[in-house]
C-alpha cells in the first residue's frame, strides 16, 4: 500500500481516540531571520507535539531518522515517531522513537 493510504488510516485512528492531529502540515524553515519556503510537509503532528513520520518501506535507514529529526527542530518538537508499515510486525520492528535534544534548534 501506498504511505498516503497508511498516514490517511492512521490520522482516522487518531482522531477516533479523540486526538488532535493535522495531516500534511507545512514546516517553515528560518534562515539568518528569513522564513524559507523549502516545501517540508509534516506527514501528521498529533497535539502539536509529535511528529509521526509514515513510511512503507523495505528498510528504514539513517536517512530516514535524520529527515524526522530536521523536522523536529524546524517545528521545535521534542519527539517523533517514524514508523514503517511495510514490516511484519508493526510493534516490534516498525516503531522507530526520535528525540530532539533542542540544542540548536
Amino acid at each position: 500500500m501506498l504511505e498516503s493510504a497508511y498516514e490517511a488510516g492512521l490520522m482516522y485512528e487518531l482522531l477516533q481516540r479523540p486526538l488532535r492531529v493535522d495531516r500534511q502540515k507545512p514546516v517553515a524553515v528560518i534562515y539568518k531571520n528569513q522564513t524559507l519556503d523549502c516545501g517540508y510537509r509534516i506527514d501528521l503532528l498529533v497535539e502539536n507535539e509529535v511528529i509521526v513520520e509514515v513510511k512503507s518501506i523495505e528498510t528504514i535507514e539513517r536517512v530516514h531518522a535524520a529527515q524526522l529529526l530536521s523536522h523536529l527542530r524546524f517545528a521545535k518538537c521534542k519527539v517523533g515517531l517514524l514508523i514503517n508499515f511495510n514490516v511484519k510486525w508493526l510493534l516490534e520492528q516498525g516503531i522507530k522513537r526520535v528525540v530532539n535534544g533542542f540544542p540548536d534548534g
